[in-house]
């Protein structure tokens, strides 16, 4: 097996929607397509990759060291010793030359490789993902389904409580029990009466939702919020001050009895490793967050599920970050706790299968070779016209 090129692009998920720190009026990512030799159908199989939302697109990077250091690299030492590909095995290469710390846009990078590689690796076995990882990396038994949870509750322009209402009755319409929504995006007076409008929808319920501050506050105002909305018994307190702020995160688990979430941004082993030893995370009820396509990738998730069972967590208790196919894929092969999911935002990257149905908050995987792209058709078609 040869990778014979690598096609990288651009694809836009903008929209008018905002959280407590920025707005998604420019946000795009990367896309790439890694082609190999091995033919099916007359045609060579593609392994396909993009970048979650959140950060943006990282074609610099890719153009200018990830691509061609995956190019350059002895085929043969891409390969397992079985002679498949062994997507772990380009992760030395793709970092070759790269000075340990700052774990930014270069972690989105590589994982925009890495997960077409998983993508073309498993679609050579004639695999869904979600097996051929649990069969090399796992128990062998993948979990059938996944838990959800519907990602909305956005600011957005003339929103209005009403609106923010009707969204969430959408998404339990859509199969959901288990929501989120934003806040720090407004005084804690307007968030209040968000959060009381939500919790009427799922009647009051609060276990049944979640809130995302998304990195926005300080101690002052984390304690002043985790205070008022502690008596609603909310599913968790979602990434409540700056991500590397371990000692706030700490500050916060020691008053907030109701479950925290974070690291969505934090990239890197060494960052999560940080986390679990500062940040005061309980593992009977927190929830760590790591998104596998923007921290170096699945090569680099598998080591912080081995950092995080070395200090006595269960991978129940990861919940990742992104919304899309891959981390759902890989929360069945690890048995993780659930995945993301965003119904109506981040097309065409967000999001599972066409026909994938939610019922109760529960999701099955396609058996598509892959990560399953081919299932996501408006997706596909702007896979396929990078490469074709």
């Amino acid at each position: 097996m040869k990778i014979t090129a690598v096609h990288e692009g651009v694809v836009p998920i903008s929209s008018s929607i905002r959280n407590a720190w920025i707005d998604f009026s420019s946000m795009d990512c990367s896309i790439v397509a890694v082609v190999s030799d091995v033919m099916r159908d007359g045609e060579p199989v593609v392994g396909y990759g993009f970048n979650s939302n959140g950060r943006y697109s990282a074609g610099e990077i890719l153009r200018r060291r990830i691509i061609p250091r995956l190019l350059e690299a002895d085929p043969e030492a891409l390969l397992a010793e079985d002679g498949q590909l062994d997507p772990t095995r380009a992760w030395d290469f793709m970092m070759n030359n790269e000075k340990p710390g700052g774990h930014g846009e270069r972690s989105v990078a590589v994982g925009v490789v890495d997960m077409a590689l998983f993508d073309l690796a498993a679609k050579i076995a004639g695999q869904p993902l979600y097996r051929w990882l649990s069969d090399r990396y796992g128990d062998g038994r993948p979990d059938d389904e996944v838990f959800v949870y519907a990602a909305g509750g956005y600011y957005a322009p003339g929103k209005t409580l009403r609106d923010l209402q009707d969204e969430m009755k959408g998404f339990l319409d859509q199969g959901y029990r288990v929501v989120k929504m934003k806040i720090g995006g407004a005084d804690l007076t307007e968030d209040l009466k968000r959060i009381e409008a939500v919790l009427d929808v799922l009647d009051g319920d609060g276990s049944r939702l979640a809130v995302d501050v998304n990195g926005r506050f300080d101690l002052a105002t984390a304690l002043e919020y985790g205070k008022a909305i502690e008596p609603y018994g909310l599913f968790w307190y979602e990434e409540v001050g700056d991500p590397l702020d371990y000692q706030l995160n700490a500050t916060l688990c020691e008053h907030y009895r109701g479950p925290v979430a974070t690291g969505e941004n934090l990239f890197s082993l060494q960052d999560a490793r940080n986390l679990i030893r500062y940040g005061g995370l309980r593992p009977d009820r927190d929830y760590i967050q790591v998104d596998p396509a923007l921290s170096y990738g699945l090569t680099e998730y598998l080591r912080v599920q081995d950092m995080l069972k070395q200090h006595g967590w269960s991978s129940r208790r990861c919940i990742p970050h992104g919304g899309h196919q891959f981390s759902l894929h890989i929360a069945a092969a690890l048995k993780l706790g659930g995945n993301e999911s965003y119904p109506g935002e981040f097309q065409p990257t967000g999001g599972f299968a066409d026909g994938a149905v939610v019922e109760n908050s529960y999701v099955g995987l396609t058996e598509t070779p892959g990560i399953g792209f081919e299932s996501k058709a408006a997706f596909y078609e702007v896979l396929r016209a990078l490469h074709s």
